[in-house]
């Protein structure tokens, strides 16, 4: 036998020769290529990939991830000042401990037989949730928010049998390019100008575009541009008048205070649960939500788990489990309404912990925090020459556009300057968008202090030359 082929690689399962020519005499073929025998010889990479030696030892492979992740910069240790849809909130001691439970935490999808108290911590989830958006329907986290508002908008087009949707342009760009990607086979996405004055929807424009083809209508509330859309009535009248859906996405944490979509005409809400008690991570930790009411045409679009209470073969004994598990493609496979895999399950349970802990009381106070610390941040940063903010006449939440087209520096000048000083600045806007050249997103949450926004204040009016 080649030594090559020989080699038993220390992190390949079924590496040793001997355990793969068993598992190939089970299966019966005489070798690897056969099981590739389907994929035409023009689609086959016949040549040698650029990829460095193997580190076979433990130890060198553990120092060269050591080192690697050495490179990092962590939110923990600079200030920061960022957001745009994933941010840093403070997360309670008892989250961590509650979700590294092993019947949590290894918990995959699974059934009923080796459920260890999961269904009903999602069934908790899901009911504290939909007391906070108020709703009475909302499903188990899935991916992110770009993936929970993707399918509440092709959910919009098959209860509606139209090819259109409408999306304001003041949407994350990244979310927009996700969704453009998810819902392109079956939907044209169309953007709706936002007002330059105030940064919310041009109901104008928003008229003009709105027709018997569209199926809704999504923006966020807050916006991305951390803009509180005050419209959201106006806008929900305008796209029911044509028949179609008001989709909105949300940050759940700013509905201790803001009224939630269900409150001004929202047919589908959608978010992220990032903000409910989850650490930032390379990636995540992220959760998308979907909500509605219950009303049989929206149940039965969702494409992911819903879990409920029902009664069971015992008498005055009640158990959780799958509702119209039949509409899933973990049910009727391809006949599904889309294909849905792998759920963020583990964060949603740490958000219910998080509700649960907050209470309604405890989310207000959150919010009020949030919304105080962040007019003080806006209010110190007017007051640097040059510099204007909010970059738009409107209410904000915890995120705000600073402009600085009227000082002498660039924002990428300004964040590198302020990340000497340990301090991590906003988004540069400008890599969108030419209307917001030299503009960034700030964010600001209950994590930061007086200090810390002082000492923000004070290191840019330096780079600035103030």
């Amino acid at each position: 036998m080649d030594k090559k082929r020989a080699f038993v690689h220390p992190y390949i399962p079924n590496s040793v020769p001997q355990v793969k020519a068993r598992m190939l005499k089970d299966i019966g073929v005489e070798s690897i290529e056969e099981l590739y025998g389907d994929i035409p010889e023009s689609l086959r990479f016949k040549g040698k990939m650029n990829l460095p030696q193997a580190l076979v030892s433990e130890y060198d492979l553990k120092r060269h991830v050591e080192q690697i992740l050495a490179k990092n910069r962590s939110c923990s240790k600079n200030l920061s000042f960022l957001g745009g849809g994933c941010w840093r909130h403070y997360v309670p001691a008892i989250c961590d401990e509650i979700n590294h439970r092993s019947e949590f935490l290894t918990a995959y999808a699974g059934e009923p037989y080796e459920d260890h108290g999961r269904f009903q911590a999602l069934f908790e989830y899901q009911s504290l949730m939909a007391e906070l958006l108020d709703v009475e329907v909302v499903n188990v986290p899935t991916y992110d928010w770009c993936q929970a508002a993707s399918t509440a908008m092709r959910m919009a087009e098959r209860i509606t049998a139209r090819s259109e949707i409408l999306v304001a342009d003041t949407v994350n760009p990244d979310r927009l390019s996700a969704i453009s990607n998810y819902c392109t086979p079956v939907l044209t996405v169309t953007t709706v100008k936002h007002h330059q004055q105030t940064g919310m929807i041009d109901l104008a424009d928003l008229k003009a575009k709105l027709s018997a083809n569209v199926a809704g209508v999504y923006f966020e509330n807050p916006s991305y541009l951390g803009v509180i859309e005050s419209q959201g009535q106006a806008v929900s009248d305008m796209v029911h008048s044509h028949g179609g859906l008001s989709v909105v996405g949300v940050d759940p944490i700013s509905l201790g205070l803001l009224t939630p979509p269900s409150g001004y005409g929202a047919d589908i809400t959608c978010g992220d649960i990032q903000s409910l008690g989850l650490h930032m991570y390379y990636g995540g930790a992220l959760g998308g939500f979907i909500a509605t009411r219950d009303e049989e045409r929206f149940v039965m679009e969702y494409p992911s788990r819903l879990f409920g209470i029902t009664k069971t073969a015992v008498e005055g004994e009640y158990g959780f489990g799958d509702v119209a598990y039949d509409r899933t493609s973990f049910g009727v496979r391809e006949k599904g309404k889309e294909f849905v895999g792998t759920a963020a399950a583990l964060w949603g349970i740490t958000a219910g912990v998080y509700l649960s802990l907050m209470g309604p009381k405890g989310m207000a106070e959150l919010g009020r925090h949030i919304l105080q610390k962040s007019q003080y941040a806006m209010a110190m940063l007017s007051k640097l020459k040059g510099v204007k903010v909010p970059r738009f006449e409107a209410s904000h939440f915890k995120e705000f556009v600073v402009d600085f087209s009227q000082t002498p520096k660039t924002v990428e000048q300004i964040n590198k300057a302020l990340l000497e000083e340990h301090i991590f600045g906003g988004h540069d806007l400008g890599v969108f968008s030419k209307e917001l050249d030299n503009c960034a997103l700030y964010c600001v949450t209950e994590m930061h202090t007086k200090a810390d926004i002082d000492k923000l204040v004070t290191v840019l009016s330096k780079c600035l030359g103030g």
